[in-house]
C-alpha cells in the first residue's frame, strides 16, 4: 500500500532535481503547496509544511496586512516564496488556477463561499487538477449556524469547553494566547488532514479532495481524554478542581521569593516523594491522597517555594526526577541548557525562532529562507512552476489597497 505513495513523492523529487530546483530538504521535498494568504492558522500550517521541505508559494493580496509581525519579522512565512495577485482581476484568478494545476496542495482560510465567489474554490481547482488536496481553514467550519460569522481563537475555544478549563477557580478563564485554538486545534489539524489526503491522492485510484479543518472541531478533539474522565466521574466540570487543571497541589505553579515561578508535575508517587524530599517538607506535609488535605498541602508547598529564588530552586531540583522546572519567559526559553543543547531554537536572519519540529533521521529539515516578502519571488516562481503568465498577472504595487475580503476564519 505504501509503494505507490512513495513513488509519487520520489517522482516529484526527481522532477525538481532534474530542473535544478531542489533547494529544500525534509520528508516533503518535491511537494508543491499554494497558500492563499490569510492570518493565524493558515500561515502557520503552510509554514509547517515548508519546514518539512515542501515548496510553498504564498499568494499575497495587494496591500494585504497581517495581525502578526511586519513582513520581515513574520516567522510564519519563513521558507516560503511569495507572489502578489489581485483575485478581483481575471488575470489574478487564472494565475492562481495555473498554480493550483501544478500543485499538490492548496490552502485557503476565507469565510465559507468566498473562495468560490472569487473563482478559486475547490470545484474549479479540482477540475484543473483532480489530485489536488484543497485545504480549508476556518474557525467555525464550512457549515453550521455560525459558519458565516466572524471570530478569533478565543471565541472558538470558548464554545468547545477548552477555555473554560483554564484559570483559577474564582475569576475568569485565562486566554492561552492563540496557541490552543489557532495552532493546536486549527493549523496542526489542517496539516494532519492535508498529509492524510496527500497520501490518499498518491494511491492507485486515489484522488484529490477537500479537507475541512475547523478550529472548533480540532480543539474539541483535543479534549478527548478529559471528556472520557468526565464521563467516568474522574473529572469535575469546574476549574481548578481536578488533577490536571491546577486543582491538585502537586500539579501546578508556585511563586518564588524573587517573583519568579516554578512548575510542578509530580503526579506519580515516586516523583512526588522525590519532590517532597528536595523541597524539604516530606515529614510535615499533609497527606497527598486525601483531597480534603489539598488546601493545607498547597499552603505548605507555597510557603516553601516562597523561601528561595527561582534560580535557587532550579539548582536544587537539577538532576532530580521530581518533575519540577522553572517557568521561563519567551526570551529566556532559548537559553535553557536543554533546549540550547538540542537546538530547539535557532537564530536565522537575525531572528530567534523555534526550529522545525519534529525531527527526522533520514530526511532532516531546516529553515531555507527568512520570511517571504510579498511579491518578492514572482519571476522565479513563474520559471520554476512553468507559469509564464504569472509575471504579467503579479500586482505591481504590493502596497496598494487590498482587493480581497479579509479572512475571518
Amino acid at each position: 500500500m505504501e509503494e505507490p505513495f512513495l513513488a509519487f513523492l520520489v517522482l516529484h523529487q526527481l522532477c525538481h532535481i532534474a530542473g535544478g530546483l531542489m533547494t529544500a530538504a525534509g520528508p516533503l521535498a518535491g511537494v508543491r503547496v499554494v497558500e492563499l494568504a490569510g492570518i493565524g492558522p493558515g500561515p502557520f500550517a503552510a509554514m509547517t509544511l515548508a519546514d518539512l521541505g515542501a515548496d510553498v508559494v504564498r499568494v499575497d493580496r495587494p496591500g494585504g496586512g497581517s495581525l502578526a509581525a511586519s513582513p520581515p519579522h513574520d516567522v510564519t512565512n519563513r521558507s516560503k516564496r511569495s507572489v502578489v495577485l489581485d483575485l478581483k482581476q481575471p488575470s489574478g484568478v487564472e494565475a492562481v488556477l495555473s498554480l493550483a494545476e501544478r500543485a499538490d496542495v492548496l490552502i485557503e482560510g476565507f469565510r465559507p463561499g468566498v473562495a468560490e465567489r472569487l473563482g478559486v474554490g475547490p470545484e474549479v481547482c479540482l477540475v484543473r487538477n483532480p489530485r489536488l488536496v484543497y485545504g480549508r481553514m476556518t474557525g467555525w467550519g464550512q457549515e453550521g449556524p455560525l459558519a458565516q460569522r466572524a471570530g478569533h481563537d478565543l471565541v472558538y475555544i470558548a464554545v468547545t469547553g477548552a477555555l473554560g478549563m483554564t484559570g483559577a477557580a474564582e475569576g475568569p478563564p485565562v486566554a492561552p494566547a492563540n496557541l490552543l485554538g489557532d495552532y493546536a486545534g486549527g493549523a496542526l489539524y489542517l496539516v494532519i488532514g492535508v498529509l492524510a489526503a496527500l497520501r490518499h491522492a498518491g494511491l492507485p485510484g486515489g484522488a484529490g479532495q477537500v479537507v475541512d479543518a475547523a478550529i472548533v472541531d480540532g480543539t474539541s478533539h483535543l479534549t478527548a481524554m478529559i471528556q472520557g474522565m468526565l464521563a467516568a466521574g474522574g473529572w469535575q466540570d469546574r476549574r481548578a478542581a481536578n488533577l490536571l487543571d491546577g486543582g491538585c497541589p502537586f500539579y501546578g505553579t508556585y511563586a518564588t521569593s524573587d517573583g519568579g515561578f516554578m512548575a510542578v508535575g509530580a503526579l506519580e508517587r515516586p516523583f512526588y516523594e522525590e519532590f517532597m524530599r528536595v523541597l524539604g517538607i516530606e515529614e510535615e506535609a499533609p497527606l497527598r491522597d486525601d483531597p480534603a488535605s489539598w488546601g493545607a498541602l498547597r499552603e505548605a508547598i507555597a510557603a516553601r517555594f516562597a523561601s528561595r529564588t527561582r534560580q535557587e530552586w532550579t539548582d536544587l531540583f537539577q538532576g532530580s526526577d521530581a518533575c519540577v522546572a522553572p517557568v521561563l519567559s519567551l526570551t529566556e526559553a532559548p537559553e535553557h541548557p536543554h533546549l540550547a543543547a538540542r537546538g530547539t531554537f535557532i537564530r536565522y536572519g537575525g531572528i530567534t525562532q523555534p526550529a522545525p519540529a519534529p525531527r527526522f533521521s533520514a530526511t532532516p529539515t531546516g529553515v531555507s529562507s527568512g520570511p517571504a516578502r510579498p511579491g518578492a519571488h514572482t519571476a522565479e516562481i513563474a520559471r520554476d512552476w512553468d507559469v509564464p503568465s504569472l509575471t504579467a498577472a503579479g500586482a505591481a504595487d504590493p502596497g496598494g489597497p487590498s482587493s480581497v475580503p479579509p479572512s475571518a476564519r
